[in-house]
């Protein structure tokens, strides 16, 4: 089964509109180096979704591709949370919130995020890019130093290039190189600030935060958590990272999103009443845009209820996660003790044969991400293979053997 190919498949294979201005025709020759190298992506569309289950082109596939990590994407009581405000207050907040878009829906979602995170505030975002592309250049400029984990997500590296503060990118997860550099610094900034996922996106391990903490304490430095993938998922209670590693009230900063776990749409970002009260008057992410529609924060707030009310959803994704960790491992490639295992890389260097594997596990009815640079490294190209409270373990099972299989073919 193929993917239905974009516009810009079209406009390279000459189906398209020919280029029709200098800018076109510079653009046109470099979508075509992408091409040539393998890295050009397009869109599909997704008509319907089911649990773990998507259509594609009128075909259902088993979707090993999606954040949804608890299964609520597709749950009625987070659909009807959000139809029902719809009905009564119809789309858009129509205003950022700090002219006439606050709508009480925002603040009773930032006080539910603030007791489940153990902080005293939040303040909600439009997206996980906009909270990390506002939070991190309020909170740091030329007179301070970020220290950022090299496999930090593109939002981080934006924030951090937006706040003109120096950077310090330190090796993946390296406690000692941070020390160093922390060490190295002492005394030459007004503010330090060290930036990290709780989860890593496509590799899927974790910050070792318990000793991140004592290491900033013992340098002054504040952190930053971006905790995207541990939102709702980790720790007993599902607050997160920090609840993982029991170092909740020592993170100065936390940023989760509501799109993934929680299965709804937007970001947050949590701390202290004072960090809220700063963020609401200096991130320009959100001074500068519309509110969310209070749908989404009907939906997520609902959300939120579900995760917290019906635990098994956690305990199923963990025994999902073991049973796919398991699998690859059959397969000869091992997976690290230290994956939570709802993300799960395949890591096989080369773009094209990625390419091909994704391709072929399409055929046989499982959706994967084939992940290709610059969203992993140059020479890391992987499937990444993220699992859900959704799925059966016979759909596993059979991800596995179709992955067996693929791997057979293509050597």
């Amino acid at each position: 089964m193929a993917l239905p190919v974009s516009v810009t498949s079209s406009v390279l294979d000459g189906s398209g509109l020919a280029a029709r201005t200098t800018l076109d025709s510079e653009l046109a020759r470099e979508l075509e180096a992408l091409h040539a190298a393998g890295l050009l992506r397009s869109l599909y569309a997704v008509d319907r979704r089911d649990g773990q289950r998507v259509m594609v082109a009128g075909r259902w596939l088993a979707d090993f591709s999606s954040n949804d990590y608890l299964g609520l994407a597709t749950d009625p009581r987070v659909g009807s949370a959000a139809a029902a405000v719809l009905q009564r207050d119809q789309t858009g907040a129509a205003a950022s919130r700090n002219l006439s878009g606050n709508h009480p829906l925002h603040e009773s979602l930032e006080t539910a995020i603030a007791r489940l995170k153990g902080t005293e505030a939040a303040l909600l975002f439009t997206s996980g890019f906009a909270a990390n592309a506002g939070a991190l250049p309020a909170l740091a400029d030329r007179s301070d130093a970020i220290y950022s984990d090299a496999l930090n997500h593109a939002s981080i590296v934006d924030g951090c290039r937006l706040s003109r503060a120096t950077v310090r990118v330190f090796p993946h997860a390296d406690l000692d190189a941070l020390g160093g550099l922390l060490t190295a610094d002492r005394g030459k900034f007004r503010r330090r600030l060290i930036v990290v996922e709780g989860v890593f996106s496509m590799d899927g391990d974790l910050f070792p935060l318990d000793g991140l903490i004592p290491l900033a304490r013992e340098h002054d430095a504040a952190v930053f958590l971006d905790d995207a993938h541990g939102t709702g998922v980790m720790g007993a209670g599902g607050a997160g990272s920090a609840e993982h590693w029991g170092v909740g009230p020592a993170v100065d900063v936390t940023m989760g999103t509501l799109g993934k776990a929680l299965g709804a749409s937007g970001s947050f970002v949590a701390g202290s009443a004072l960090l809220r009260e700063y963020l609401l008057n200096r991130a320009r992410t959100f001074v500068f845009t519309t509110g969310a529609p209070p749908a989404l924060a009907a939906a997520a707030l609902a959300a939120i209820s579900v995760a917290q009310s019906e635990p098994w959803r956690r305990e199923r994704l963990r025994a999902n996660a073991a049973r796919l960790k398991a699998g690859i491992e059959g397969l000869g490639y091992p997976v690290s003790a230290a994956l939570p295992g709802h993300i799960v890389p395949v890591v096989l260097a080369d773009v094209e044969r990625t390419v091909r594997i994704g391709g072929l596990l399409l055929e046989r009815g499982h959706l994967v991400g084939a992940i290709r640079p610059p969203s992993v490294p140059p020479g890391s190209a992987r499937l990444r293979l993220t699992v859900t409270a959704a799925h059966d373990p016979d759909e596993i099972d059979a991800l596995i053997d179709a992955l067996g299989e693929a791997l057979r073919i293509t050597g």
